[in-house]
């Protein structure tokens, strides 16, 4: 295969018919030790996750820095307007509590974390992407159907266009086929 060739191979793609299939061949691929590839599947499926080697998401840390921050935004914006900049007593009570302005520091505090899981899970999942060479793949319509999918990317370390195609077929796949970018 030329250079120019296997620049354009996106990576292999095998298909299955039944959920147990897909998870334990999941599974097979990484136990096998392979790190770029995903599961197309048309809806989800009770311990993929596991099954795929995931880790938990990393979005409830940036939920939580940005309810954090938005606490600390809302105290900081009472304590300057109340006590700084336009300090004010009304009935014998302090220039400022945290008490009093609970309301704002709330607010500001779902609002920072609305903000954190938002744009989190857009840096995250590398959003907004228009197109994925995954959809070049004719029949890849039929994985929001019927059919269960594993891709596995020719980036990955181990992929070997050859034995990879060997490997996919080995553990059940169906139809393994080349995607192209």
């Amino acid at each position: 295969m030329s250079e120019n060739a296997s620049n354009q191979l996106y990576g292999l793609v095998c298909s299955f018919s039944k959920t147990a299939d897909v998870l334990h061949a999941a599974e097979k691929v990484r136990d096998a030790g392979f790190k770029r590839w995903d599961v197309y599947t048309p809806f989800p499926i009770h311990g993929m996750d596991a099954a795929m080697g995931l880790t938990r998401s990393r979005v409830p840390v940036l939920t939580l820095l940005g309810g954090v921050t938005g606490f600390c935004t809302g105290m900081l914006f009472t304590w300057y307007m109340n006590a700084y900049d336009y300090p004010l007593i009304v009935g014998g009570k302090p220039l400022w509590s945290p008490i009093f302005p609970f309301p704002v520091m709330y607010e500001c505090t779902i609002l920072f974390a609305a903000f954190g899981t938002f744009f989190g899970q857009f840096l995250l999942n590398r959003l907004p992407r228009h197109h994925h060479p995954v959809f070049n793949y004719e029949k890849f319509v039929q994985a929001s159907d019927d059919t269960f999918m594993i891709v596995i990317d020719a980036t990955d370390p181990q992929f070997e266009l050859e034995k990879t195609r060997g490997f996919l077929s080995e553990i059940g796949g169906a139809e393994v086929a080349e995607i192209q970018n």
